[in-house]
């Protein structure tokens, strides 16, 4: 499998208008590459020097058309993504159904698009933007976890089918960023700026696993203990 280098490379990032996607386009673009930005609203886009791009990851023909529109493409950074809230007991049941549509069949049917792409353009990789709640959940965020749960397998599934078609699959583990959607948490958030150049420091290090911050990293090393390790507060 070839080393990834963003020098050079053609990108294209989803939900690309504003906080974590709109850093890592612009760290990406720092670095040389062309890149793509996605967005449900092109118009949204304010970055200058990338071309925007109409991508909803829920409706397949937006997929398809980006896809045949960035058919340079051999770095996909799978960012887009909703935080409903919802509790899986009490919740609006399509709230949880639209979290599942977006974070696991939209980003899966991107990557299904673009994987012949990248493939074709001699291999790459794709990045799914994945968090610390596919490893540990709290009601607040139960179907954001669940859906972020299922994205993490297939992430994981995905790794092994197109390592032989010379694509890399990675996944991004981080907590709260001080983006908009975390604009109502009181707890510690990361800069998206680190994270973005965390993130593209793992790419281009062909990491399959990037843990990017403290949070993520604890809970990681609390797998060995089990339940009582990673949920200290049940009896």
């Amino acid at each position: 499998m070839t080393a990834m280098k963003i020098s050079g490379s053609t990108a294209l990032v989803t939900g690309a208008n504003r906080g974590l996607g709109r850093h890592l386009a612009a760290e990406l673009l720092a670095r040389g590459a062309t890149v793509y930005a996605g967005a449900r609203n092109p118009d949204a886009v304010d970055l200058p020097g990338v071309t925007p791009v109409r991508l909803d990851i829920t409706d397949p023909a937006s997929v398809a058309a980006a896809a045949e529109l960035a058919g340079g493409v051999n770095l996909l950074i799978n960012n887009a993504g909703i935080d409903t809230r919802t509790d899986l007991l009490d919740g609006d049941l399509d709230l949880v159904r639209l979290e599942l549509e977006t974070h696991y069949i939209g980003t899966l049917s991107t990557v299904r698009a673009f994987a012949p792409v990248i493939a074709g353009n001699g291999g790459g990789t794709i990045l799914n933007v994945l968090s610390v709640l596919s490893w540990v959940n709290f009601p607040m965020h139960a179907a954001y976890g669940a859906a972020k749960s299922a994205e993490w397998a297939m992430t994981n599934a995905l790794r092994l089918q197109l390592a032989e078609r010379g694509v890399r699959v990675a996944g991004l583990h981080v907590g709260y960023l001080d983006t908009d959607m975390a604009a109502n948490v009181t707890g510690p958030k990361s800069d998206p700026a680190v994270i973005a150049r965390l993130t593209v420091d793992g790419i281009e290090a062909d990491a399959y696993e990037i843990v990017a911050d403290d949070v993520s990293r604890r809970v990681q090393a609390g797998f060995p203990g089990g339940v009582a390790a990673l949920y200290p507060q049940l009896p």
